[in-house]
């Protein structure tokens, strides 16, 4: 028996949510006001290196995280959330690993040629979109072959 999906959840599947960070980061990147004159670092780099909170730990030290800690964790979670996907082999997953790769190439291309996005962040959060791509597609070439020997055996 064939389970058909909706619309909503075929997009949910396509959608790449590496794109969210990545956006809230030209967001910001095209939000953030020039540098003062004789600053060479771009606006956006000294804020996302700013503290952002700090939490008390156990050991009395505190722990200090930067907007551009939380937007790593944030890219993380994300991460995390496309490997999940990426055991699917339907069409709607095959796309997500296109559109993935496509975030990637545009993540890269902006790290190499636009000053605001030369930061450690958008390197971490370049590679982490880099590290879905090839995640992705290896973790659906796995399963779509393990799906094959399984069907293979039984059908055999």
């Amino acid at each position: 028996m064939e389970v058909k999906t909706s619309r909503g959840v075929a997009g949910f599947e396509m959608f790449p949510f590496l794109l969210i960070p990545v956006l809230i980061y030209n967001i910001l990147a095209w939000g953030a006001a020039p540098p003062p004159p004789g600053v060479t670092e771009p606006t956006l780099v000294s804020i996302m290196h700013s503290e952002a909170l700090a939490l008390p730990m156990l050991s009395g030290a505190s722990l200090a995280l930067s907007w551009g800690d939380l937007l790593l964790l944030l890219a993380i979670a994300c991460l995390l959330a496309e490997v999940i996907k990426a055991t699917r082999t339907t069409a709607p997953a095959i796309i997500n690993h296109m559109l993935s790769l496509g975030v990637f190439v545009l993540a890269l291309v902006e790290f190499l040629l636009l000053p605001s996005f030369a930061s450690s962040t958008f390197f971490l959060l370049t590679m982490i979109a880099l590290l879905d791509a090839m995640a992705g597609m290896v973790v659906t070439i796995i399963s779509a072959r393990r799906d094959f020997d399984v069907g293979g055996v039984a059908g055999g």
